[in-house]
């Protein structure tokens, strides 16, 4: 996949499953995600690691995933089981592997190290952002880690470790969110939204996809597959946004033939950078129907 593809690779809606509970992995092959994370980290007990583990490489080998694309989150290499993961998983068709609690370039690195020579040597790394540290970090870890591709805000533990509250319009969050995107975009990386916990309150859900499609984000991590269809809708384009942009670049696009600056589309000014974005979502449209 070049470069340019992956970027545009839908992750609207991304799904965590827990490696330890076989029939959820088993169904999520029939949910309609963009992509779904086996998670070994936050979701499986201490005493459930080693089971969860098999049961997750018995299940990426098995495939038939489709059009989803397949992510594995490990535990942290501080912790006893993160090594034992990390070999496990480098052995497996994986499309990235997630790893947990990142505040340095130094510790992406050394997982690049332990992938070494293994079939997972080459593939993409995503990292969580989810302390104080690696929010302030952010900048230099990005600058020095070409391979990672995706930032996954952890929103949770950040709230806990800033010894903050979770509130409804995420107040208390909102600085680092914003900083995190702002610092993925200036590296032309893929950021996307923590989790929201409350998964059973779909109204409350769609507000913050909103916002977290607002700040920038490009899609919205989940944890219950009824939160699906409602991340593809908020974080894909719209019948209204294609058309609008179609408009755009068709008026630009004959401004240009006439030697003109600029175009009007619906009484507003369009300029070359709203052509280069309307190009970009009917591309992203495009990518979301052939999916």
């Amino acid at each position: 996949m070049t470069e340019a593809n992956r970027r545009l690779r839908p992750r609207r809606s991304v799904l965590y499953m827990p490696g330890a509970n076989a029939r959820a992995m088993e169904k999520s092959r029939e949910i309609d995600c963009d992509t779904v994370i086996f998670d070994l980290e936050d979701a499986v007990a201490p005493d459930a690691k080693a089971t969860a583990r098999a049961q997750v490489a018995a299940a990426v080998s098995a495939g038939a995933f489709g059009h989803r694309e397949v992510v594995v989150r490990i535990n942290g290499l501080d912790t006893p089981w993160g090594r034992d993961d990390a070999a496990a998983i480098a052995a497996l068709p994986i499309d990235a592997l997630l790893v947990p609690k990142i505040e340095t370039a130094e510790q992406v690195q050394e997982y690049e190290r332990i992938l070494a020579g293994t079939r997972a040597a080459t593939i993409p790394i995503w990292v969580m952002i989810e302390t104080p540290r690696g929010v302030l970090g952010i900048e230099r870890l990005l600058a020095h880690t070409p391979r990672v591709d995706v930032v996954v805000l952890g929103t949770s533990d950040l709230v806990k470790d800033l010894r903050a509250r979770h509130m409804p319009n995420r107040e208390s969050v909102l600085a680092a969110l914003s900083h995190c995107v702002l610092a993925a975009r200036a590296f032309d990386r893929v950021v996307l939204d923590g989790v929201h916990l409350d998964f059973k309150d779909l109204a409350s859900f769609e507000h913050v996809c909103q916002q977290g499609r607002d700040l920038g984000f490009d899609g919205k991590t989940l944890i219950h597959p009824t939160q699906v269809e409602i991340a593809n809708t908020v974080f894909g384009p719209s019948a209204q946004d294609v058309e609008q942009a179609r408009l755009v670049v068709a008026a630009w696009a004959d401004a240009q033939r006439a030697g003109k600056g600029v175009a009007v589309v619906n009484g507003r000014l369009v300029e070359n950078l709203h052509a280069v974005e309307a190009e970009r979502v009917l591309a992203f449209a495009a990518a979301v129907a052939k999916r």
